[in-house]
């Protein structure tokens, strides 16, 4: 055999489930507007990582539009967009179906009766604005950002893992799996789950904000104050797990080989 590199074909699975899911429809590998969707996204998620983007974040509007390289980065959300707002054009020009396909057919669904329907507006306590054709590009934006990289990411580890880790694999059956089959999967589903703590994707969770007054490790922490989780302090904690510093497919089993729930288990969320 030859040395392979799984990024691309890994990320054109990922995205492709992401544009079935949104869309109701996948893209073929060749299709360059995919290639298009998957660059912006990659972009999107260097550039996050830079420090210009949190300088950009936390300061005033304006500050976007002076030249630098947040531009590109500001282009290619644009890029992902246009592409949701011709999606959306398309599905409503086709009118909502009977039996709704895809997550812009739900979402342009709930537009029309908040629209025309007040006791639906009433009974649901959802202010009219939040159903809005701006948010069903946000949301769409959401879908790709948040689930495309990090499920992709966790996927690249889960391969090296496997590599690193020969004893802990096993040919697949005489059928395909299917998803209603996890349940009976103890072993495998441990095995993912330690893909997940042990590759710890990003080490510090998104942003929070406190409901209430409250003390962690005796420091107060007033309501409305910013917190920024610490994700490896919870998954690499000695005092939670046999081995944190190891891959160990055994975290999440019992003695009898039965998958349990750890409550220090706190993947990228």
């Amino acid at each position: 055999g030859k040395s392979l590199d799984p990024s691309f074909p890994l990320v054109r699975s990922v995205s492709n489930v992401i544009c079935a899911v949104v869309f109701g429809h996948r893209f073929s590998g060749q299709d360059e507007t995919f290639h298009e969707l998957t660059r912006a996204a990659e972009h999107l998620f260097k550039f996050a990582g830079r420090f210009i983007h949190h300088v950009t974040v936390q300061n005033p509007p304006w500050l976007c539009r002076l030249p630098g390289p947040h531009m590109k980065a500001l282009s290619c959300y644009d890029v992902l967009s246009s592409f949701a707002q011709r999606e959306i054009r398309t599905h409503t020009e086709c009118g909502i179906l009977d039996e709704l396909q895809d997550f812009i057919d739900f979402y342009l669904s709930h537009i029309e009766k908040a629209t025309s329907s007040f006791s639906y507006h009433l009974q649901s306590k959802i202010p009219r604005c939040q159903y809005n054709e701006d948010n069903v590009v946000y949301s769409i934006n959401d879908h790709f950002l948040g689930g495309s990289e990090s499920t992709n990411t966790t996927l690249n580890w889960g391969l090296l893992y496997m590599v690193a880790n020969p004893d802990i694999q096993v040919l697949g059956p005489s059928k395909l799996i299917c998803y209603n089959d996890w349940r009976e999967l103890l072993y495998t589903n441990s095995v993912v789950h330690e893909i997940q703590r042990f590759s710890n994707i990003i080490s510090v969770g998104i942003p929070r904000m406190c409901v209430r007054n409250t003390t962690v490790l005796s420091f107060a922490l007033k309501k409305g104050t910013i917190v920024l989780p610490n994700i490896a302090s919870s998954l690499y904690d000695p005092e939670q797990w046999e081995t944190p510093q190891q891959f160990n497919s055994s975290h999440f089993l019992d003695k009898d080989g039965n998958f349990v729930s750890q409550k220090a288990f706190l993947p990228f969320s």
